[in-house]
């Protein structure tokens, strides 16, 4: 029989890595379950494995979901797969999107699975797809599952446009008001230091002069210091990022941020209603679909109360309760989703849960970007009247010195 390797987590959210001897990935993910682990990723030994991750150049996600849509009309139109995927790879008018469909119709020609073909390429597939295209294949509706998917990527994409849009302008003013200020600092303040000098040798110079100078003198004189302090804490900040450690603080973080965290979480809490709902709309047990719509949270903290949920689930219990216990899910959603358990429809009622999510965090988000921009206006505003009322306040003093 072939060997499984897998990753999974205890209740406690300890990760576990090991191998396992079985007929198939179904009966691995049985025998994890039984044992109360919560699986993360499982790989056939061997396979995809054994040949070897890709690396390559990203491809946007507005590609991705066009050539997930094609595929699913070729095979929904009788195109056997290997045609299919060549039929892509000519039409491809992107070198690393071609690149990528040869590799992968190579290593479906060789035998594997396609779900394992795109794993190789992580650049291009993330774990949430694959996991989809897995699970398709698995219950006989590739072609319904990729069309899942394409929608849900086209979805993804456009939250994504709608966000970034609606964050351009707050950051292009925090932008401008730093380099306003590392000018002034930098520039123009210094010009005034030779005027002061003799009023600061006769101690009658103003305390905020006294202040702004200083932190001029600094600025100009530890710029390099201060440069080589902000790239060490993004290069070790970025490297702890990617720790599970670090990831887990950052992503509690983001959660409990004032004003954005219930944005941050309703997006994530909506992405993995919208996958759940699908997959179980497309027949995919309730186990398998948690363990793969968890990943659709993008969010560690979140991803580990859905997994102590999904024991419970495991267990003959309903889903809605561990939700709610966790914390994290506004209460309004766990009787949404109470109710759909009970109703029998839990799949229409997740997709209803993300629509209502979605549009409630939208106007939300519209709100706090529109608060945003004149806190910012207001602060450029103040740090501008201190610089000029402290370069005024000695020219002031002088004139009624006169007077």
């Amino acid at each position: 029989m072939p060997e499984f390797a897998y990753v999974a987590r205890e209740l406690s959210g300890r990760e576990l890595t090991g191998t396992m001897t079985a007929a198939s990935e179904q009966e691995v993910l049985s025998s994890l379950a039984a044992k109360s682990l919560f699986p993360t990723r499982v790989t056939l030994q061997g396979g995809v494995e054994r040949a070897g991750k890709k690396v390559g150049k990203r491809i946007s996600g507005r590609k991705l979901a066009t050539l997930y849509a094609q595929l699913a009309d070729l095979l929904h139109s009788g195109v056997p797969l290997m045609r299919s995927l060549e039929v892509l790879e000519e039409q491809s008018s992107i070198p690393a999107l071609k690149d990528v469909l040869s590799d992968v119709r190579q290593q479906v020609g060789e035998g594997s699975r396609l779900a394992d073909a795109m794993r190789r390429h992580p650049r291009a597939f993330n774990e949430l797809s694959v996991s989809m295209v897995r699970a398709g294949e698995e219950g006989g509706f590739l072609e319904d599952c990729l069309k899942r998917v394409a929608q849900f990527t086209e979805h993804s994409e456009e939250m994504k446009s709608r966000v970034t849009g609606a964050m351009v302008y707050p950051a292009f003013l925090m932008i401008a008001c730093i380099g306003v200020v590392v000018w002034l600092m930098t520039y123009l303040v210094p010009k005034f230091e030779p005027i002061f000098a003799r009023l600061r040798e006769m101690g009658r110079l103003p305390g905020p002069t006294v202040l702004l100078l200083g932190f001029s003198d600094f600025m100009q004189t530890y710029w390099i210091w201060m440069v080589a302090a902000i790239v060490a804490a993004v290069y070790f900040g970025s490297n702890y990022l990617k720790t599970e450690e670090g990831r887990l603080k950052v992503d509690g973080w983001r959660l409990k941020m004032k004003g954005m965290g219930p944005v941050v979480r309703n997006l994530a809490i909506s992405r993995f209603c919208r996958m759940l709902g699908t997959l179980l709309k497309n027949g995919v047990p309730i186990l398998q679909s948690l363990r793969i719509a968890k990943d659709a949270t993008g969010n560690r903290v979140l991803e580990q109360a859905i997994a102590s949920a999904a024991e419970n689930v495991s267990s003959g219990k309903s889903l809605a309760r561990p939700l709610g216990a966790s914390g994290h899910f506004p209460r309004e959603v766990v009787e949404m989703i109470a109710v759909g358990e009970e109703a029998n429809n839990l799949e229409q009622v997740l997709i209803n849960v993300a629509d209502n999510m979605e549009s409630r965090t939208m106007r939300d988000l519209d709100l706090a970007v529109r608060m945003i921009e004149p806190v910012m206006l207001l602060i450029m505003g103040a740090i501008i009247t201190f610089i000029m009322l402290a370069l005024l306040m000695p020219v002031f003093q002088g004139s009624d010195a006169l007077g």
